[in-house]
């Protein structure tokens, strides 16, 4: 397969600025790959050049608040509401009708409400890790949906998700936390997933009793990077924009979950996808556990055609598991959109 460039663009608008990375021809096929937290656009660095060798046009952009995206100064400008306006206003940019809409963890939402507000603007939609009707639903429906086997309710009140309820408790103190030390901050999160925890309550149930995300500690302790997840390079990239921007926009994220499920009230066709659908589950991700437990199973009432396939990795799926991610996505698009591949 031939080597495709990678190149830097940026759309100013009225109201945003969006950063974002393409690759492949002009004209071809539109994909627009949105990432989650805390990331960049360089988190699509090994679908990029793929999809684009492919004939597709690959475009990954920096959401807003990450990167060299806009950056705002409250928590309402982070609803997915506004982030879905981002990508409308990416698409139309682009002189495109429809795209092809992939996500990953936060990502994931603005994939599956691009789906569910707005199908007339899509050919499919992918998602790593994140199940359509969830996190878009709001923080409340996400706590209804916990494994009470693994999490009983007693010890655990918000189950996995007791960190996103720290986030709306604590938001100052988990963002200097954060900001205290980014580089630690995503050297410790960016790490491969294990068999270990299967069947064991995350980390992330115990956040707030546990005094924050590391135990109390002032900022995120050092621990070696894992190669096989982030390069050097990449991870000093990550740090980077994460210490120009700090961590008050890409937290804002999880302090909207009831604005968010306000705008899940306007899905068209009462939240059924029609459209092609594909959902790949992480295995090892024990945050966003889709595999035994019931998480997924809204997504299969609504979306009608629906493929699914487990990879044998952790939460960051696309950057530990990328040749796996990649030929799941192209027989998906061959078996399903094969007219865009013509």
């Amino acid at each position: 397969m031939p080597q495709t460039n990678i190149s830097e663009h940026v759309l100013e608008t009225e109201r945003h600025r969006t950063f974002y990375l393409s690759a492949g021809p002009e004209y071809g096929p539109l994909v627009i790959l949105t990432h989650g937290w805390p990331e960049l656009s360089l988190s699509w660095r090994h679908q990029l050049p793929f999809l684009g060798a492919m004939g597709f046009r690959a475009v990954a952009p920096d959401m807003r608040g990450y990167g060299q995206s806009s950056v705002y100064p409250h928590h309402a400008d982070y609803s997915q509401e506004l982030v879905v306006k981002d990508m409308l206003e990416l698409i139309d940019s682009l002189d495109r009708e429809k795209a092809i809409w992939i996500g990953h963890d936060w990502g994931s939402p603005v994939a599956w409400n691009m789906a569910s507000h707005h199908p007339e603007r899509c050919y499919g939609v992918a998602s790593l890790c994140i199940p359509y009707s969830t996190i878009e639903l709001g923080l409340e429906s996400l706590i209804n949906m916990v494994d009470r086997s693994v999490y009983p309710e007693d010890k655990y009140p918000a189950g996995q998700w007791d960190y996103m309820r720290f986030y709306e408790e604590n938001f100052q103190k988990a963002t200097e936390q954060m900001d205290a030390n980014p580089f630690n901050m995503v050297q410790l999160l960016f790490r491969k997933g294990s068999p270990e925890g299967m069947g064991l309550p995350a980390a992330t149930a115990s956040i707030r009793q546990a005094g924050g995300w590391f135990g109390g500690l002032p900022e995120a302790p050092d621990f070696p990077r894992d190669e096989d997840v982030v390069s050097e390079a990449d991870l000093n990239f990550y740090a980077d924009g994460l210490k120009r921007n700090g961590f008050f926009g890409p937290n804002s994220w999880y302090m909207n979950h009831e604005a968010n499920a306000v705008f899940n009230h306007e899905v068209v066709n009462h939240g059924v996808i029609e459209i092609p659908a594909l959902f790949l589950a992480a295995r090892f991700d024990y945050t966003c556990e889709s595999v035994a437990s019931g998480l997924a199973e809204p997504m299969r009432d609504k979306c009608v055609r629906l493929s699914e396939k487990i990879i044998e990795s952790g939460h960051w799926m696309a950057q530990e598991k990328p040749r796996e991610v990649n030929r799941e996505l192209v027989k998906w698009l061959v078996r399903e959109l094969p007219e865009l591949l013509a």
